[in-house]
């Protein structure tokens, strides 16, 4: 069972590793070049100054199978209880549960940051790990943007998921 802690800048190159395999031969990122240690340390510092959480899961032997992160959805204002999360799993350790237990801890984190609500942007519809992983961790559908991104010389449809954390939209944030 890995380890879910708190990034440390030691884990980026392990966190770019992961990435870029994503990048280049994944369709859940519409990125096509993958970007360089100094971008991904650069992403890291951004969301850990709004104080969100970016989180790794770590092997017994100190190996990152991969990280979890959560940054405002939107930079007006009005959407700061709304964050979009990113899970991304090493491929030798897919189907092995590591991405819920990133998503699992990166819920309980969130919602101590005051997050209200967490959002699932997928890239491809086809994406049915992505999905199957929200929707087990108690995201529901929705709504589906068509054909919204090329890669691969192909479109590719965005899967929209939701998920309420503590109490929602029942009581006022403040």
């Amino acid at each position: 069972m890995p380890t879910i802690r708190a990034s440390q800048p030691l884990d980026l190159p392990a966190i770019t590793a992961i990435y870029r395999h994503h990048v280049l031969s994944g369709t859940g990122t519409f990125e096509i070049e993958p970007p360089a240690l100094s971008e991904m340390t650069s992403r890291r510092q951004d969301v850990l100054e709004r104080n969100l959480p970016w989180l790794v899961a770590q092997a017994d032997d100190g190996t990152v199978l991969g990280y979890a992160y959560a940054n405002w959805f939107k930079p007006r204002p009005a959407y700061r209880f709304s964050a979009e999360d990113s899970v991304y799993v090493a491929e030798h350790v897919r189907g092995q549960g590591i991405g819920r237990l990133l998503l699992d801890a990166l819920c309980r984190e969130c919602e101590a940051a005051g997050v209200r609500k967490l959002i699932a942007v997928i890239g491809d519809s086809h994406n049915q790990g992505s999905v199957n992983v929200h929707r087990a961790a108690g995201f529901a559908h929705v709504g589906t943007l068509s054909n919204v991104g090329w890669k691969f010389d192909r479109w590719l449809d965005v899967v929209m998921m939701e998920k309420s954390l503590g109490t929602g939209s029942s009581t006022s944030p403040e």
